[in-house]
């Protein structure tokens, strides 16, 4: 069986080919998590006047060497200040007000002794202190938040400064799963004999799917028939941009998938990749719509869902990465298994801004381990050329904390 290298499946990957991004306008309060389909620009400079960023006194700078300044008054956040400052004046002003006219410099509350209707300065401080100039925020013009970002915390509160009632965003893929195999239980599914085993890839990532910003369908299991599988295929693809199954597609009698989808009319972009886990990972494309058939085991299946799945998600979506990749160096010696591309589950740890690897609690076994993945695991990347690794070889590792 000839394996593409894990380069090149990645390229070929890149290279098919995705329709334009889709936009849909939803309200603000409706688009955590989804991704943006427009840049975000700002209309205004912030702040569009000089604005106090504390309480204190509004005063020309060089007023600080009088004795006493008089006070006019108050200027409360959201006033309409007018009033325009002379020489020996100031107004009592509040954090986020517009700066009075004539003033340069806001003297903090803390630094001025009030005697009746003056201010006496007790300490003084430099120009402008205190003073939001205007667009420091951002001016003008300026792009805040780039199209193909998801959407966060901190993305609702700067469009909500915009006033963006209404925001484009990129419709999410439709992405079909499921399961294949005889062997395969779905969710509560009563057990006829003790060789089945429960399903848990279509869930999984579905999961994956879900977060990575796609709408999925879920289609449960299917066992090895192929009619039964040819008609839920065809089914999904009816309403899916994608496809993915996990199970037969490696070398069995009862794999049927592998030939199951050219019958689809899908073109086979590739077939066997040299990858561990996923090897026998199968990619193909029907019109608009793709096929992934990814195996049965469920790190296997998992692993290669992120590298083949989510980038096919991403770009449907806008987005330029799919996965964040870091460099970082090993705690300890690293034994490879095979001459392929490794992807193995690994711990993080971040000491002084730098990332270092370990293994510790990591299982070495069959490519079946899920459990490798949990408590917030990475996965360590080992090209074709690499041998053992000794401890303080810097690696690159696809971080699992968010997609």
């Amino acid at each position: 069986m000839n394996l593409l290298s894990y380069e090149t499946s990645q390229n070929m990957l890149d290279l098919l080919h995705v329709n334009d991004v889709r936009a849909q306008k939803v309200t603000l309060s409706n688009s955590l998590g989804r991704v943006l389909a427009e840049d975000i620009v700002a209309k205004y400079n912030d702040p569009q006047f000089p604005t106090a960023s504390m309480d204190g006194y509004a005063v020309r700078y060089e007023d600080q060497e009088l004795e006493s300044i008089k006070i006019l008054g108050d200027n409360p956040a959201g006033s309409d200040e007018s009033r325009i400052l002379k020489n020996g004046e100031c107004i009592k002003t509040f954090t986020g007000s517009r700066m009075p006219q004539g003033s340069d410099t806001l003297i903090q509350i803390e630094n001025v002794t009030v005697v009746d209707d003056t201010i006496i300065i007790d300490e003084k401080v430099s120009k402008n202190s205190s003073v939001r100039p205007i667009g420091e925020g951002y001016k003008a013009g300026d792009v805040l938040i780039k199209k193909g970002t998801k959407i966060g915390f901190v993305e609702i509160g700067v469009m909500a400064g915009l006033n963006k009632v209404m925001v484009s965003v990129a419709l999410k893929p439709r992405v079909a799963v499921i399961a294949t195999g005889s062997e395969v239980l779905d969710l509560g599914e009563e057990s006829k004999n003790s060789s089945q085993i429960r399903s848990s890839n279509n869930y999984t990532l579905a999961a994956l799917f879900e977060q990575a910003g796609a709408e999925v369908i879920q289609l449960g299991t299917v066992g090895d028939d192929k009619d039964s599988i040819m008609r839920t295929f065809e089914n999904a693809l009816s309403g899916a941009d994608i496809l993915v199954s996990t199970g037969g597609v490696s070398v069995g009698d009862y794999d049927f998938v592998k030939d199951i989808v050219p019958r689809l009319g899908a073109e086979v972009v590739y077939k066997g990749v040299a990858i561990k886990p996923g090897r026998h990972i199968l990619v193909a494309q029907r019109g608009e719509k793709f096929v992934l058939a990814l195996p049965g085991f469920a790190y296997s299946s998992t692993v290669t869902a992120i590298l083949y799945v989510l980038p096919l998600i991403a770009k449907m979506l806008g987005r330029t990465h799919a996965y964040k990749m870091v460099a970082a160096k090993l705690s300890e010696d690293f034994s490879k298994r095979s001459k392929f591309t490794e992807f193995t589950a690994c711990n993080v740890v971040v000491e002084d801004g730098e990332y270092f690897v370990n293994f510790e609690g990591k299982k070495v076994g069959s490519s079946a381990i899920l459990t490798n993945m949990l408590h917030n695991s990475a996965l360590m990347v080992t090209g074709e050329d690499d041998g053992d690794l000794s401890k303080g070889t810097f690696v690159n590792v696809i971080l699992l904390e968010s997609f």
